[in-house]
């Protein structure tokens, strides 16, 4: 800048370029940023007064030494903000990663200390009701038992709730043969008329997921209706993804019941359960993008669809470890129907 006067422009930018790359890679301590800042305005500040004084320049040019001076300022005013959002995020990282291991232990605490206690008491109940020396105390024997079941029940939910917030990786399955394996458990479980169809073929999932938001859809049905009712499953390949429907034709629910379930985000209870069904539902179709949806018309029956978007071609492309689902069930009909026989 000094030996060639009336060209210092382009070596008085690359000092100050220079500066702010030197600054970008090193965490400068205030005094010491102060500092070397002084000290190179001064020193370029002082050339080109110098030049300005000799006539080699106009004293316009003296002024870009406090615009490079307050262009700097911003810049470490910006990198200031950006290391506070990085250190903000990185402590949300390490919050939620807490968090995460905080709920594996509440998981393995719950399964453990409430499960056991259930189980123990349970033999006791066994033991009373069939040692009762009269009927009253075999009602009451038999009464706790069915409240220990309900209790052990939504300790499983429970326990399964907290664990569909874990990642897991989805792989290729056979959504037809999923589907028809987890109605047949169920047939011999109530004198109902057990269908099922899907033409969905192969995405990616979890198959113990869905298994158990299918297990929880299924209970449901099977609590709202009577003998001689239809439960249906029906999965269905659609050009914005695909779909499973669970339907039933036993009580079914009144349209504001069903829109209040449709919208909730959580467990919503009623009278005859803790909700905890179809928030389990939910939190498997929202982990992979979708959604639920609830219908339901009193006295015809009700239908909960979970909406799955499409696939991606990772996961389409891939090879599915299943067997086709005729090889795994022999005893279904030909239009999918399944009976308790």
């Amino acid at each position: 800048m000094y030996l060639f006067p009336g060209k210092e422009t382009i070596p008085f930018h690359l000092v100050w370029i220079g500066l702010s790359i030197v600054y970008g890679f090193i965490a400068w301590h205030p005094a010491g940023m102060a500092a070397v800042l002084i000290g190179v305005a001064a020193t370029t500040g002082t050339i080109l007064v110098h030049h300005a004084a000799a006539g080699e320049i106009g004293w316009e040019e003296t002024t870009e030494v406090p615009l490079m001076m307050l262009v700097f300022g911003v810049m470490v005013w910006h990198v200031h903000v950006r290391q506070r959002v990085v250190a903000r995020l990185a402590q949300l990282a390490e919050h939620e990663r807490r968090q995460a291991d905080t709920q594996q232990i509440l998981v393995r605490l719950v399964s453990h200390e409430l499960r056991t206690p259930i189980t123990v008491a349970r033999g006791y109940a066994e033991l009373i009701r069939d040692g009762a020396s009269g009927p009253g105390v075999a009602e009451d024997a038999a009464i706790v038992l069915d409240e220990l079941d309900k209790l052990s029940r939504i300790t499983y939910r429970l326990v399964t709730l907290m664990l569909m917030t874990a990642a897991a990786a989805r792989q290729p399955a056979d959504i037809d043969a999923e589907l028809k394996r987890t109605l047949h458990r169920w047939v011999p479980t109530a004198d109902r008329i057990w269908k099922v169809r899907s033409d969905v073929g192969v995405v990616g999932i979890v198959p113990e997921r869905l298994e158990a938001a299918l297990d929880c859809l299924l209970e449901n049905a099977e609590k709202f209706t009577a003998d001689g009712d239809r439960i249906e499953i029906v999965g269905t390949r659609r050009a914005d993804g695909w779909t499973i429907e669970v339907l039933d034709s036993g009580a079914g629910m009144t349209p504001e019941r069903a829109a209040a379930l449709t919208a909730a985000t959580g467990p919503l209870p009623s009278s005859t359960g803790t909700g905890l069904g179809l928030a389990i539902a939910r939190a498997v179709v929202e982990s992979w993008g979708g959604r639920v949806e609830v219908r339901g018309e009193p006295g015809v029956g009700s239908c909960v669809t979970l909406w799955f978007p499409p696939e991606s071609p990772e996961v389409r492309s891939a090879e599915p470890d299943v067997l086709p689902a005729r090889q795994l069930f022999k005893r279904s009909t030909d239009d999918g129907s399944m009976t308790n026989t």
